[in-house]
Parts: C-alpha cells; structure tokens; sequence
C-alpha cells in the first residue's frame, strides 16, 4: 500500500509552498479512501512517494487515468495567499491503494 503525490515542477513553488501543497494532496486523497483501504495503509506506515511532473495537463491526465482505475485521487488548487496566483493547481494525489494499482497511474514519473 502506498500514496503517490505528484507536483507540478513548472510554478516556482519555495520549498514550505512544496511542503504545504503535498500534505494538502496527501489529506485530500486519504479522504476520498475507502476505510479499508486507508486502515491497511495505516497499518503498514503510511508509505508516501513525491514525484514531478510539469504543467496542469500532466495533473488532470493522471487524475483522469486515477479515476477510470477507480482509486482514491485529488487535485490540489492554491488559494493565493503566498506564492501562487488563486486556483493554481499545484499537486495531485492518487491513493491509498496496492502498490502496483499506484504504479499502474504514476510508475513512468521521477521522484521530485
């Protein structure tokens, strides 16, 4: 079991702005689990991974491939009040859930 987040490479985002958005994603995501699937990834120690990606299409096509594999996934929009401009999106999570359902939607990224 395991979580995937995925940052955008492309905004300038400072690393606490970083920070701050993959704990946004990692919260969302969990939220959208079901209980069994977020009791078992508890269980085994929360396993998270942060990769890179550049631009908001990047984000929606894997939150689209997300949800057609029907795992738990989030979109992480800004609210302006630092670095980025309103609704930026910044951040996607997908999971928790296996290992190889994670990797089926993000294997070909590289870690941030």
């Amino acid at each position: 079991m395991k979580q995937a987040i995925v940052a955008r490479t492309d905004v300038g985002m400072g690393e606490g702005k970083l920070a701050a958005q993959v704990a946004h994603a990692s919260l969302m995501a969990y939220e959208d689990a079901d209980r069994q699937a977020t009791s078992e990834w508890k269980g085994q120690g929360q396993k998270k991974v942060v990769l890179a990606a550049a631009g908001e299409d990047a984000l929606f096509r894997l939150a689209d491939d997300a949800e057609r594999k029907g795992l738990p996934n989030a979109i992480v929009r800004d609210a302006g009040h630092t670095q980025l401009d309103p609704g930026t999106v910044t951040a996607l999570a997908v999971g928790p859930a296996a290992d190889d359902r994670i990797d089926a939607v993000t294997g070909d990224l590289s870690l941030y």
